[in-house]
């Protein structure tokens, strides 16, 4: 499903991956854990398609299409989703609104019919329901006056009514608490998990993997992948730290 091969990027002229490659199968969770400044959040970012993040060399295909040669919102009709580690507030703007207005965007440039009022109002409640999120916040402007557990909450139930087929999380499990922490990842396998959908998930600790737990562990480090595994490579990681596998 996604393919990387030897990728660099810079960011204001500073390379920040340096030889990255991944591949990502449909039906596969894949973590990603590394120190600060090791080029976690940039990968997301260039995979996104986010202004300011300059592929220098390499390639990334999705579905055997040219991921980098699309626009961000040709990349989201694609089906890719990207999860924000800092979800941001958008004043004046209700989710329900921009929820719907982005889903039947979607839809349109896939050759799709519009969800009709009703219908997206249905896919919206049992979407909400999946992560405990009150309706009432989805007619709320997006993320405005919500705490870090409801901003990352309200982003899956995004996820979930997006319905993507590759979802990029950057520290989704940031600002959960242990209860929420529990939500997102129930939210996480109820919405992603099938054999038709993969997921990255870019993560400092080990918590988050106990609920969503991945196929693969890979440390990136100095702006490539070191090292791969399975689970017990974050369960490694948890105890020892990145030192040893960074030097």
């Amino acid at each position: 499903m996604l393919k990387i091969e030897n990728l660099h990027a810079t960011v204001a002229d500073k390379p920040i991956l340096k030889g990255l490659s991944l591949a990502i199968n449909a039906g596969e969770i894949h973590a990603i854990m590394g120190p600060n400044g090791a080029g976690k959040s940039t990968l997301s970012y260039v995979l996104g398609g986010r202004p300011g993040y300059e592929v220098t060399d390499g390639s990334a295909t999705f579905d055997g299409a040219d991921l980098l040669d699309m626009d961000p919102h040709e990349r989201a009709a694609a089906g890719l989703f990207l999860g924000f580690q800092y979800p941001v507030e958008i004043p004046g703007v209700s989710n329900v609104q921009f929820l719907r207005e982005s889903l039947n965007a979607q839809r349109k440039a896939r050759g799709e019919e519009p969800l009709s009022g009703g219908d997206f109002l249905k896919l919206a409640r049992e979407k909400a329901g999946l992560l405990k999120l009150d309706m009432d916040m989805l007619k709320r402007p997006v993320n405005v006056g919500f705490s870090g557990g409801e901003k990352k909450r309200n982003e899956m139930v995004q996820m979930g009514i997006l319905d993507p087929k590759l979802a990029i999380l950057d520290e989704t499990d940031s600002g959960l608490d242990i209860d929420a922490l529990r939500i997102v990842g129930d939210g996480i396998n109820a919405i992603m998990r099938r054999p038709d959908k993969a997921v990255l998930l870019i993560t400092h600790y080990q918590r988050l993997l106990d609920y969503v737990q991945p196929d693969f562990v890979h440390v990136l480090a100095a702006g490539r992948i070191v090292k791969s595994g399975g689970p017990e490579l974050a369960l490694e990681l948890e105890r020892e730290g990145y030192a040893e596998i960074a030097a």
